[in-house]
């Protein structure tokens, strides 16, 4: 949680560590996960801090496309926020992104 004030609990920071026999191993990428007051009927808006060449990822703000993100397309109200992040890095090592040209290590959006 960015926010111990924050009562609602909106604002999340989130880490993925890059897959294994990827482009993405060994790096370290953060992102923001919010939830606004629907959540958790509907799921929280993922943006990546960390610079990342991905497919359903803006390459100009880090946010991930929900309408082409399956999790978060089909979201549930049981889904967590461990949840998003498994998949995220399951999508990274997926053929359509494990080999992608990636920004510099430490770059952020």
């Amino acid at each position: 949680m960015d926010d111990g004030d924050d009562v609602f609990m909106r604002s999340w920071t989130g880490t993925i560590i890059g897959p294994s026999h990827s482009v993405h191993e060994g790096r370290i990428y953060t992102l923001k996960l919010f939830c606004d007051k629907d959540y958790p009927d509907k799921p929280p808006t993922v943006r990546f801090h960390s610079r990342i060449n991905m497919t359903h990822v803006n390459s100009e703000t880090g946010l991930v496309d929900p309408r082409y993100f399956p999790l978060l397309a089909n979201w549930r109200r049981n889904h967590t926020m461990e949840d998003i992040l498994v998949e995220l890095k399951k999508q990274m090592a997926s053929p359509a992104n494990r080999k992608l040209p990636q920004p510099p290590e430490g770059s952020t959006f």
